[in-house]
């Protein structure tokens, strides 16, 4: 006899899977471990991820940490991870013909899978280095944004790739971690892992597994990143060392100097963005 839907246990977590090297490590363990089988993965670019999220698509997933301030009453954060960086973090990229300071009243493209790297880039230019450059969005191909555009944002493989052809190309690279670690002396956090809350208020205990399963991934790749970009090296242009060095060079945990640095990037956005200025990260309970 069929059982009542009332009487089935919960459906499946519906998880966000960000299809970019930078959460490779964050998802090679969940393989490893089986753990893929206890959630429903849908793989998809951040700004879609974002989308579905804030939408209730999604019962769990990555969002960029604009999204995140956006919605912040809808979501719960999942403590302890994250993916930022505390210095460089190689895969967010201002690439230029010109330096900064000449891109005043010239044109920035900016990524379109890109949302809290590109609000980063605006506020470095114009708060930082003082200029005014108009924008445009476009598809994050750096050959065809340098066509239209004096300078380009790029996040992800896309810019991992941009980096190490700019030298040849007589280009200028700004790393955006980098350069929010020199102005303000903190960590960035480029996205968060959130619950919705309402799912969070409803399923408790399945949240806390996807929040376990997804600490242990973690820690277990970066126990074995070798391997990890061994094998990320066989389908990707670059070569194991530079992914090596890649991934130990993303910071994919969120402890107090993270989030003093999300706090921070909230404040000085906070007129670029409809959220306050003291944004409260509110946690799962987990």
């Amino acid at each position: 006899m069929r059982t009542p839907p009332s009487e089935q246990g919960p459906r499946r977590p519906r998880v966000g899977h960000i299809q970019f090297l930078n959460c490779l490590p964050l998802y090679w363990g969940l393989i490893r471990s089986g753990a893929l089988l206890d959630v429903d993965l849908t793989k998809d670019t951040p700004d879609r991820l974002n989308d579905g999220l804030v939408r209730g698509d999604l019962d769990i997933g990555p969002i960029s940490l604009v999204e995140y301030l956006r919605h912040a009453d809808d979501l719960l954060v999942l403590p302890g991870i994250a993916v930022g960086s505390d210095g460089p973090v190689l895969s967010v990229n201002l690439v230029s013909k010109v330096p900064l300071e000449r891109l005043d009243q010239r044109l920035v493209a900016l990524g379109s899978t890109s949302r809290t790297s590109v609000l980063l880039a605006q506020l470095l230019l114009e708060d930082l280095h003082d200029v005014r450059p108009t924008y445009a969005t476009m598809p994050p191909d750096l050959t065809t944004m340098l066509l239209e555009a004096d300078a380009a944002v790029l996040i992800g493989d896309a810019a991992l790739r941009a980096a190490h052809e700019a030298e040849s190309r007589g280009l200028y690279v700004t790393d955006l971690g980098q350069a929010w670690k020199d102005w303000t002396g903190l960590p960035m956090v480029f996205a968060v892992w959130a619950a919705r809350r309402d799912f969070a208020e409803q399923h408790p205990g399945l949240v806390k597994d996807v929040h376990e399963s997804f600490l242990s991934s973690r820690d277990l790749s970066l126990a074995n990143v070798r391997e990890v970009a061994e094998a990320a090296s066989r389908w990707e242009a670059l070569d194991a060392a530079t992914l090596e060095r890649y991934f130990t060079t993303l910071d994919f945990t969120l402890g107090e100097r993270q989030l003093e640095g999300l706090r921070e990037f909230a404040r000085r956005a906070a007129g670029r963005g409809d959220w306050p200025a003291d944004v409260e990260v509110a946690f799962a309970q987990v």
